[in-house]
């Protein structure tokens, strides 16, 4: 699979990993044998880049990854995060981006993951109490040790991007992004190509809205979070099908899934853009990971551009 480089400190991935989140929680049941097979057809597909954090579960999903990394780790790119608080019983408790929290959260995830590193370690949410100094401070700190390659933030504003830098180099934000959520693209792109900060996108299916699948509510099953998400609350699907059915119309065209349409489209946005889709079924991993082959026509580009401006999602993303 094509690999980039991310940021300018010599982090190389494949342009399409995988977002390990849902294999654990938040998108209904899942099986882990299912989930590890997935995982063994990722590493022989060359999607070796995956994608956790400390709160997915809470904490099975690193534990998960333990597993499959077992005789691999060394060709796997493993990122996971900090930052976000929860109790053993999934309770949210806020974020923390305390030097002494970045540096316990790193020793609980090297345990559970059973490594002695992290190659992309990412502070899941800025904590507005503490000043990103600190916390990149104490990151930096866990480079040093050997710990950690590369540091990441995610969802941070451009401002918080900045001062990070001038800490430690930052290889990596992570943000969602897709053809439903183009925030990003004013201002926080631009400053990542300035400061040499590769991006990473999250959710670039809209959160499986974008593959045609999800047409309306009963489509999710009991214990899915979009259940309660505002963008696909009964109204909201209705208005937001319109870029779906659009997106769909190429695909025929192309004979290619919306699922790939909708990937393409972002990897032809800019340069040192990788993506982190998540799924639970090896068919949709082997149709991710084609994606990253498949080129749209600057027609097919312009059309997708133009209407996902002209009709803005509807909905906040949260």
């Amino acid at each position: 699979m094509r690999t980039i480089a991310l940021g300018n400190q010599g982090l190389r991935v494949p342009v399409v990993g995988l977002g390990c989140m849902g294999m654990s929680e938040f998108y209904g049941a899942s099986d882990t044998l299912d989930n590890l097979k997935v995982l063994d057809r990722a590493s022989e597909l060359g999607c070796t880049f995956w994608d956790t954090a400390d709160i997915y579960g809470p904490f099975r999903n690193e534990e998960l990854l333990a597993t499959a990394l077992n005789g691999r780790r060394e060709a796997i790119t493993l990122a996971t995060k900090f930052g976000i608080r929860r109790d053993s019983a999934g309770g949210w408790l806020g974020v923390s981006g305390h030097p002494e929290y970045v540096k316990a959260c790193c020793e609980a995830s090297l345990k559970r993951l059973k490594t002695d590193y992290i190659d992309l370690y990412y502070q899941h949410r800025v904590d507005p109490d503490v000043p990103i100094e600190d916390t990149v401070g104490a990151m930096a700190e866990l480079v040093t040790e050997g710990k950690v390659k590369y540091l990441g933030l995610s969802e941070a504003d451009s401002d918080t991007l900045q001062r990070a830098q001038k800490v430690h180099p930052i290889s990596a934000l992570q943000t969602e992004y897709s053809l439903w959520s183009r925030d990003v693209e004013d201002d926080i792109l631009p400053t990542c190509h300035r400061l040499g900060i590769g991006f990473v996108a999250y959710s670039p299916l809209g959160r499986g809205f974008l593959t045609g699948a999800i047409r309306q509510r009963d489509d999710l099953e009991e214990g899915d979070w979009r259940l309660d998400n505002p963008r696909f609350q009964a109204a909201a699907l209705k208005h937001n099908r319109r870029l779906a059915d659009q997106i769909e119309r190429i695909a025929v065209s192309k004979a290619i899934t919306s699922a790939q349409v909708a990937l393409a489209w972002l990897l032809a946005r800019k340069p040192g853009i990788a993506m982190i889709p998540g799924t639970r079924k090896r068919n949709y991993l082997e149709q991710n990971g084609y994606a990253a082959a498949i080129e749209l026509t600057q027609d097919e580009l312009n059309t997708l551009n133009q209407f996902s401006r002209e009709f803005p999602t509807m909905g906040t993303r949260y």
